[in-house]
């Protein structure tokens, strides 16, 4: 997590591509012809509704009137949606583990069930070794000044043992399906060079014990029922000023993956998925020098995205170079003097509605839980990064809990981004659900708005508060 103390504002330009490079795929639902009623569920920014199913009777019709047309065709189909969530860091798990018992399980299953009060968190972003929102820095093999461990003898889950893992286990025992990206934010400081937590770069001496590091962390992961289904490199590896952190330019990302983490993968049989970059919409130079390796292409499943810094539309950039290649979008905080309304709309706009528009598979919000005061925070960490739950004592729900939840509650793993046209002001995306249900996600950013929804020649008349946001499903 990039530090940041002070909110940065980026201008963001849309890319959207509908037929040069849409593709055709099939689902295991029915695509039906519209009928029934549509639902709506709403959030407002003023907070008066939040995420809320409404009672107004919506349903497909053929009555003329003035409103525009938002028109879906779900034969023009894009990309497979995995899974929306947040990064659940050591800091979060420890928080969540002090409720009762009784709102621990309240608070999981209302983030994790399939249930009517879920809000259905498919995907999660964990740190492999601590991150900044732990409480103290820590790798796996830690050794004492001036000494190394070549061979990982050393090597130990213990810390993520204590709060992590056992809340992993039973996020797992409510959700089996859900996936799990593991990102580390420093290798043990005595492969660095050097020897901080804080910066610094990989020694090249240690990129296959770096890679065996890995190797051994998913093993390790893995005998305690934890499948990590992908990893990042490196996070944010152009920023060296956070508590942990590294430095890595993208020809060292691309060595370092061709010669040392891919073949390692290859020979121990591991097939998470390897994602690069991992850092700010503002050079995605980055992950398109190390793609255009073909050795390191090889090995590669994707590339992963923030947006702290540029335009969401650096994720088509790499997909019209590389279309082959999935893209994530793994992190954006929400900070604790930025109010509601701004940050419920901005994030809408940009990390759900704009990353999926530009090909993301996933949108992933920054730290799942966090006290009153935003800690646990490494020295030098973030100290202003607000959780989705407020704990202390029970929890209390923030806004990136209503941001993910609006998405993440209706499009489930599987789903297909969809073609939906623009709409002046109203901002959306639309899906195909496996079981053949169709969702539209709307924001609107002014005042009240009048739109058909037309889907298959008919079309359902909409009205949409002033700032809101809300997701229709039929």
């Amino acid at each position: 997590m990039m530090h940041l103390k002070i909110k940065i504002i980026c201008s963001l330009i849309f890319t959207i591509f509908v037929c040069g490079n849409c593709s055709k795929k099939k689902t295991t639902g029915t695509d039906t012809s519209p009928g029934g009623s549509v639902e709506m569920w709403l959030t407002k920014s003023d907070q008066s509704v939040l995420l809320q199913k409404q009672t107004t009777s919506i349903s497909f019709n053929n009555n003329s009137n003035g409103y525009p047309f938002l028109e879906i065709d779900s034969s023009v189909t894009y990309q497979t949606i995995d899974g929306f969530g947040f990064a659940l860091t050591g800091g979060s798990a420890y928080v969540i583990n002090k409720l009762s018992s009784s709102d621990k399980s309240a608070l999981l299953n209302e983030l994790f069930g399939s249930g009517p009060n879920s809000i259905g968190v498919s995907y999660l972003r964990i740190s492999i070794g601590a991150s900044d929102l732990n409480a103290s820095v820590y790798s796996y093999d830690d050794m004492p000044p001036g000494q190394t461990d070549l061979a990982l003898d050393n090597f130990n889950l213990s810390q993520d043992t204590v709060d992590l893992i056992p809340l992993l286990k039973q996020i797992l025992t409510i959700n089996p399906n859900i996936k799990i990206l593991g990102s580390p934010w420093s290798p043990p400081v005595w492969m660095k060079d050097n020897g901080n937590s804080i910066g610094g770069s990989l020694l090249p001496q240690y990129y296959n014990v770096y890679a065996n590091y890995f190797v051994k962390y998913i093993r390790a992961m893995q005998s305690k029922g934890i499948t990590i289904n992908a990893i990042t490199i490196q996070n944010e590896p152009q920023y060296g000023g956070n508590n942990p952190s590294m430095v890595m330019s993208a020809v060292q990302q691309a060595d370092f993956i061709k010669n040392s983490l891919g073949p390692a993968f290859h020979n121990a049989g591991i097939t998470t998925k390897i994602i690069i970059w991992d850092h700010n919409c503002n050079n995605p130079g980055y992950p398109i020098t190390i793609l255009s390796d073909p050795a390191a292409n090889s090995f590669i499943d994707g590339s992963a995205f923030h947006l702290y810094e540029g335009d969401i539309s650096a994720l088509s950039t790499v997909h019209t170079a590389f279309p082959d290649k999935n893209l994530y979008f793994t992190e954006q905080w929400t900070g604790a003097n930025e109010p509601f309304d701004g940050t419920l709309k901005w994030h809408i706009k940009n990390v759900i509605i704009g990353s999926v528009l530009n090909w993301s598979k996933v949108a992933l919000e920054w730290n799942l839980a966090s006290d009153a005061n935003y800690e646990p925070h490494t020295p030098g960490g973030c100290s202003e990064c607000k959780g989705a739950v407020t704990v202390s004592g029970g929890y209390t729900r923030n806004v990136a809990y209503y941001i993910i939840g609006q998405i993440s509650k209706f499009v489930p793993p599987g789903s297909l981004r969809i073609s939906s046209t623009i709409v002046s002001g109203l901002s959306n995306a639309a899906f195909l659900r496996p079981d053949g249900k169709k969702v539209l996600l709307v924001l609107n950013e002014n005042n009240e708005t009048g739109f058909n929804l037309r889907y298959k020649g008919k079309w359902a008349t909409i009205t949409m508060p002033a700032s809101s946001v809300a997701t229709f499903i039929w």
